[in-house]
């Protein structure tokens, strides 16, 4: 085994680190996101039901 090895090897270990690392923060930063637009629109979904109900409650009074 020769010395470029001994450098070659554990620098090819840090870069896929790094990678990993960056590709791994952007998906969850993706997926954190994410699941706040899903909650936003079952939020305004929510509210629409209930503004409906009220309506046909207040409707049917």
């Amino acid at each position: 085994m020769s010395s470029a090895h001994i450098i070659f090897i554990p620098a090819v270990l840090v870069v896929g680190v790094v990678i990993g690392f960056v590709m791994g923060s952007r998906s969850a930063r993706d997926a954190f996101h994410m699941e706040q637009k899903r909650d936003q629109e079952r939020k305004k979904a929510r509210d629409e039901r209930a503004k409906r109900k009220a309506a046909r409650a207040e409707a049917s009074e």
